[in-house]
């Protein structure tokens, strides 16, 4: 029991290949005299068959001898433990956890299962089918392919038994036509129709092009009317720093010894190893890893064998993996690590937070908090001291920065304030194009956009993304709030007007309180609160900003931030009038330095009754001493009605300015990035002052 204990520690149930078709591996049971069935799934630790109505007899068994027949191929007898069951019927399941099986024995399963790989008969039963997509509409095909034509990307050209590779050169928007390159001498592009794939920034498009305009050594064909998209990856991986390597032990047979293998690739939740056949290595299986920097440091990871790629001629393989962090520092080397990987062109900011702040002067942040100037020092005091403690918390932090000769040439952050959402905020650019610096069009924002959003992506918990954008600003509005529109109708993302007013603490309305009682909310009132804010908001404003009865009070992630000694609270006041609820104040305090225009240190307000806004003053007056409390000399209020009581409560905001809430569900950041590719190219001629 002990060896099988052992054996479950380091594979799931579900370890190895699938196998399909009739002429399989059969399971056979020597000393009860049994064919248990043809195996369904395979590897050294487990073998699953379907055995029919002997399954429930055989799970009170202790040990079982098992024999695999592969037609003419024995191996066994191997020992083992009738461990799961599937639902009775003829089409029972028996699931037999291996145990003890020998170096050689596993070296045979292996060999047997490559064999029913090369024959299409086996697949690695943790490799996950790509999405695919239908893309229509012209535009839309026109901005995909426009961003393809400037990146240069690969393509190839498929034809009955081979493929050629192209590059799609440029997009003739005006005349609707495609500029092909074949990047191979001597091929041919043969006849039509053709199907193409090329490449975009995690999608594969696939377009079948009905024949050529022009011919000869480059193609000139017509757009096409749709595309088919094929999602690839939920994080983009990237080829290794070179010499990069990981060493392990074979958590099954240590006698095989340490081995030390080289990166191929990675990304923040998974890598791939080079190596071969004698490595042993199969899908389900978990294996610990040590990954040595160029600095000499060790980042240990835990990872599950997820793909290994058939035998090479040389007999090298690739093994794909997901991996996460084991320790809290292990998480921050890591994803420095692939940060650097990912976008080598852009930094996080610890080591440039004194260009960073010349960069937001020269971004227009200032003149945002123009009325605040004199606290100047002690913002930018809280801003640098933040900035050197977040580079440790990439758990809640980041910050990246585009660094050139100038200074900074682009920076935008994200931070975590609710539990499984990240904000986008702080974007700015700085005016002109760095010399030295090769010309791609779009290239700056575009990279500053990858390292921060797949930062966002390498948290477990990610599941919304959401910022504070100026509509008014045309980035801001092609990027981020064309694509939300987009996608609205599915209940995955949002764009909501609102008004974001300064409020100064030392300037209370003058109006008075009158019979109003202004306290903590009660239960029952949280509660009414929570079904309120429900009723009249949509889910995704109330999944991604906490407002479910669950997290309502912020207890989760606020203990985060505390954890690492930074403020992070909410606070929940009622306002009532003889006992009856009118109105809610909501109240949330983020640390010093998180945000140029504090859109952590913030108030919302939310009617309970008919008559609730006649109690918005008084509550804003009641926040004005909250914050006071706390150190604050001014607040946001999140204003997300009309606003006609801002004259009395002495608010002030840009009558210009025309902020929105943004949402995007975290399942559409793939897409986002896409469009960020979209959008970007001859981004960098255009207005380049963005604020959110």
């Amino acid at each position: 029991m002990q060896g099988s204990t052992e054996r479950l520690s380091v594979t799931g149930p579900y370890s190895g290949y699938s196998l399909h078709g009739p002429d399989g591996i059969q399971v056979v049971l020597p000393e009860q005299g049994l064919v248990l069935g043809r195996a369904t799934l395979l590897s050294p630790t487990a073998v699953w068959a379907l055995s029919g109505s002997v399954a429930d007899a055989l799970m009170h068994e202790r040990t079982l001898r098992v024999c695999l027949d592969a037609g003419g191929t024995a191996i066994g007898p191997l020992v083992g433990e009738a461990r799961w069951s599937d639902a009775g019927g003829r089409g029972t399941a028996l699931g037999i956890q291996l145990v003890g099986v020998s170096p050689e024995q596993g070296r045979q399963i292996l060999s047997l299962l490559d064999d029913a790989v090369l024959r299409g008969s086996a697949e690695p039963e943790a490799s996950p089918l790509p999405v695919q997509e239908e893309v229509s509409g012209g535009e839309r095909i026109e901005s995909i392919l426009t961003a393809i034509a400037a990146m240069s990307n690969k393509g190839v050209l498929r034809r009955p038994g081979r493929t050629v590779r192209v590059v799609l050169e440029r997009l003739d928007a005006e005349a609707g036509l495609l500029h092909w390159r074949c990047s191979e001498p001597g091929a041919e592009w043969g006849e039509p129709p053709y199907e193409l794939e090329v490449t975009g920034y995690n999608s594969a498009y696939r377009m079948r092009l009905a024949g050529p305009v022009a011919g000869g050594e480059r193609l000139v064909t017509r757009l096409p009317e749709r595309l088919w998209r094929v999602r690839h990856r939920w994080h983009r991986r990237v080829p290794a720093p070179p010499g990069l390597r990981a060493r392990f032990d074979h958590p099954l047979w240590k006698e095989l010894g340490r081995r030390e293998r080289e990166l191929v690739d990675l990304s923040f939740s998974g890598l791939a190893l080079r190596g071969g056949s004698d490595d042993l290595v199969f899908p389900g299986l978990f294996l610990p890893l040590e990954v040595e920097t160029a600095d000499g440091e060790s980042i240990y990871l835990s990872g599950e064998v997820r793909h290994v790629s058939s035998a090479r001629g040389d007999g090298q393989r690739v093994f794909g993996l997901a991996v996460r962090p084991m320790t809290e520092r292990d998480a921050v080397e890591w994803t420095r690590l692939v940060s650097r990987s990912l976008c080598p062109s852009t930094r996080t900011s610890e080591e440039l937070l004194e260009p960073l702040w010349e960069l937001y002067g020269a971004s227009g942040y200032f003149a945002l908090v123009g009325r605040h100037s004199e606290h100047f020092s002690e913002l930018r005091r809280s801003f640098i001291d933040l900035g050197r403690r977040a580079a440790q918390l990439p758990q809640l932090f980041c910050q990246t920065v585009w660094p050139s000769e100038r200074g900074v040439e682009a920076s935008l952050s994200s931070l975590k304030p609710y539990r499984y959402a990240w904000m986008l905020h702080q974007l700015g650019r700085r005016p002109g194009r760095p010399d030295n610096v090769p010309h791609v069009p779009g290239q700056i924002l575009r990279d500053t956009y990858l390292r921060t959003l797949e930062h966002s992506q390498g948290d477990p918990a990610f599941r919304w993304m959401f910022c504070y954008a100026e509509s008014t600003v045309p980035w801001m509005y092609r990027t981020h709030l064309r694509f939300a529109q987009r996608m609205q109708d599915g209940g995955q993302s949002l764009v909501m007007p609102l008004r974001m007013m300064d409020v100064e603490c030392g300037e209370p309305s003058g109006q008075p309180r009158e019979d109003l009682d202004i306290g903590p909310a009660s239960i029952g009132e949280k509660y009414l609160l929570a079904g309120q804010i429900a009723r009249t908001r949509p889910a995704c404003y109330v999944e991604a900003l906490d407002f479910t009865r669950d997290r309502l009070e912020l207890w989760g992630v606020s203990r985060l931030w505390q954890e690492a000694g930074l403020e992070r609270e909410r606070r929940i006041l009622v306002a009532r009038r003889q006992g009856v609820p009118l109105a809610a104040l909501v109240l949330e305090l983020g640390h010093p330095g998180t945000s140029l225009i504090r859109l952590l240190d913030a108030a919302r307000l939310f009617p309970l009754s008919r008559d609730g806004r006649s109690a918005y003053v008084a509550l804003l007056d009641e926040a004005r001493r909250w914050f006071a409390l706390r150190g604050r000399s001014s607040f946001v209020y999140l204003c997300e009605d009309g606003g006609e009581y801002a004259k009395a409560a002495r608010l002030h905001d840009d009558p210009e300015a025309q902020p929105c809430l943004w949402i995007i569900s975290a399942s559409l950041v793939p897409e986002f990035l896409e469009h960020i590719h979209e959008q970007s190219i001859g981004a960098s001629q255009r207005s380049t002052s963005h604020h959110a």
